[in-house]
């Protein structure tokens, strides 16, 4: 009698227009959650995020970019200070096991620095090369938003990270009077353009991943999952951004690396910054267009 009266009640919900609700297994209901439920963004629906954020990115006035950049700045750079601060306190561990030491110099710092950028709303100029121009080839940008959007950005990360290495140095923030500091300063100097460059391109590719992917999840637990993971390889694997550089290597000159101002601009930041370009425009931009995209 039991199994008929459900029969009835069921067919009694359908008749009536009622949805009738189908049990699903746990493992499938937790992966329906994260793959365009409450959790994560579908891979389609987070591209259309992500053009979305690139289209109002390229249309914020270019002294709000710059003064949202000149916050980016100075949070990348104390990503990069507390790096310099861990890192620097464990030159033992460098000497007696490498790998470890640069899973270190991964998980504290800059993870934390990105953290404080995306969820503040402040511009990194790293970031930008990809969104928007997500937005610019989905057509809800201009070339002339998109520059703005690039050069306020860079311009206001610049203000910052130099703002944050004067106040760390005449703090005298780092034990040892700055020489970790000093000791990064000539090895990012030291490198031929064309690698400098590459590391450049290979660091923005996942730096702009983190970024974009970060804009799929819908709390901030989940960004800062995502974050955590991508940025600590990257910094593990010794590659290049331009606005951490913008922070460390002034931070080493304060600190009396033998390093000059030229050879900061000519030897790390114009190649780095290139590269940045290339990895987020070309290798996350335009190549996610190529598949989520309209065109």
């Amino acid at each position: 009698m039991s199994s008929l009266r459900a029969l009835l009640i069921a067919a009694a919900a359908a008749t009536s227009g009622a949805r009738t609700v189908v049990p699903q297994p746990a493992a499938l209901t937790r992966l329906q959650r994260l793959r365009g439920g409450n959790v994560l963004a579908t891979p389609p629906d987070g591209f259309d995020g992500a053009v979305a954020a690139g289209s109002k990115k390229a249309a914020m006035p270019a002294d709000k970019v710059f003064r949202l950049g000149v916050f980016s700045g100075v949070h990348i750079g104390f990503g990069a200070l507390l790096m310099l601060t861990v890192g620097g306190a464990c030159p033992g561990l460098a000497e007696s096991n490498p790998g470890l030491h640069k899973l270190v110099l991964g998980a504290f710092g800059l993870p934390f620095g990105l953290m404080m950028t995306l969820l503040s709303g402040a511009e990194l100029f790293t970031g930008n090369t990809a969104l928007v121009t997500m937005a610019l080839i989905e057509g809800k940008a201009t070339t002339a938003g998109l520059v703005k959007s690039w050069v306020s950005s860079y311009a206001g990360n610049l203000a910052g990270s130099l703002l944050l290495a004067g106040l760390v140095s005449a703090a005298g923030v780092l034990a040892g009077g700055g020489a970790a500091a000093a000791k990064v300063a000539v090895a990012k100097t030291s490198g031929a353009f064309l690698p400098t460059l590459l590391k450049g391109v290979l660091c923005n590719w996942l730096v702009c991943m983190a970024v974009y992917l970060a804009s799929f999840a819908k709390d901030a637990a989940g960004k800062m999952v995502i974050i955590g993971f991508i940025i600590s390889s990257f910094v593990a694997m010794g590659l290049e951004h331009s606005v951490a550089n913008m922070f460390l290597i002034p931070l080493g000159i304060l600190s009396g690396a033998d390093v000059s101002w030229k050879a900061f601009l000519l030897k790390n930041l114009l190649p780095v910054t290139l590269g940045n370009i290339v990895g987020g425009a070309v290798c996350v931009g335009a190549a996610f267009c190529s598949v989520f995209g309209s065109a």
